[in-house]
């Protein structure tokens, strides 16, 4: 199976980009399944139902959530009516939403997703750690699952790190998102599970973590108060994480990123 994971989709101009790509890139990579992390695609904060919507009609097959999950009011409502938008699992028993999901995909092979956050420098959520494991104990990777990704939406390299180490073997990746910047991690686990410390974002970079520059440096600099953080809206980088997996094991077989447009050097996996 052939897998595409999309980092922190931020604003419109993130958004435009994977919507305008992601059909050609279906085709050319021959993608099974597509997840991407969407927290920030409503004007950089928040996802709105309609653009989830856009999202997942675009070709997108799953979407997780971060610590903005709850950024746009209208989305806690229809968390239920999404299905394919998960939140992450660490939430506390009876919040809206779902912190996993399986995709069944056309061919009949499904994919399990779980959307986390970490503790480290975030909001104190729930175990994390717990979390996960009461998903995997309903799901069997390479058995009830074909595959299984998790994305960790967390604050320091060691929490996601941790992370990959401790589910080597019983997921095929672990990938960070939240941080907006890709690390040049990326690789397979002794276990057989994929692993990249940050995806990075679907934006520009020609930003602060995709937040026009001027304004966020002024507060760096004055220690007070600005206006409101505005994504910028030059030419995105699509920014991910592709991964091939074995189907009798679900564990991963290659791994290579995937970065197209903007202002990052450009990497196409040549599966």
């Amino acid at each position: 199976m052939r897998l595409l994971f999309l980092g922190d989709i931020v604003g419109r101009s993130g958004r435009e980009a994977v919507l305008e790509g992601l059909k050609g890139w279906r085709e050319e990579l021959s993608l099974d399944m597509v997840v991407a992390n969407a927290e920030n695609a409503s004007h950089g904060f928040g996802l709105s139902p309609q653009i989830a919507r856009d999202l997942l009609d675009g070709g997108v097959d799953a979407i997780t959530l971060g610590n903005h999950a709850w950024d746009r009011k209208d989305l806690i409502g229809q968390l239920n009516q999404l299905p394919a938008v998960v939140r992450p699992a660490n939430y506390p028993e009876g919040t809206p939403g779902q912190g996993s999901c399986v995709v069944t995909l056309p061919c009949g092979r499904k994919v399990l997703v779980i959307n986390v956050m970490g503790r480290v420098f975030m909001d104190a959520l729930d175990d994390p750690f717990r979390a996960v494991e009461q998903i995997l104990s309903k799901h069997r990777l390479g058995g009830t699952v074909q595959a299984a990704v998790l994305d960790v939406h967390a604050e320091t390299t060691s929490e996601k790190m941790g992370f990959g180490h401790l589910y080597d073997g019983r997921v095929s990746l672990v990938v960070g998102t939240h941080t907006h910047v890709p690390t040049a991690d990326h690789r397979i686990l002794k276990g057989g599970t994929a692993y990249q410390t940050d995806a990075g974002m679907c934006g520009d970079y020609d930003s602060v973590i995709g937040m026009e520059k001027e304004n966020a440096i002024r507060k760096m600099l004055k220690k007070v108060p600005t206006e409101r953080f505005q994504p910028a809206g030059g030419k995105a980088t699509v920014s991910g994480l592709m991964v091939e997996t074995d189907d009798a094991t679900g564990l991963a077989i290659r791994v290579c990123p995937f970065r197209q447009g903007g202002d990052l050097l450009p990497s196409m996996p040549n599966f």
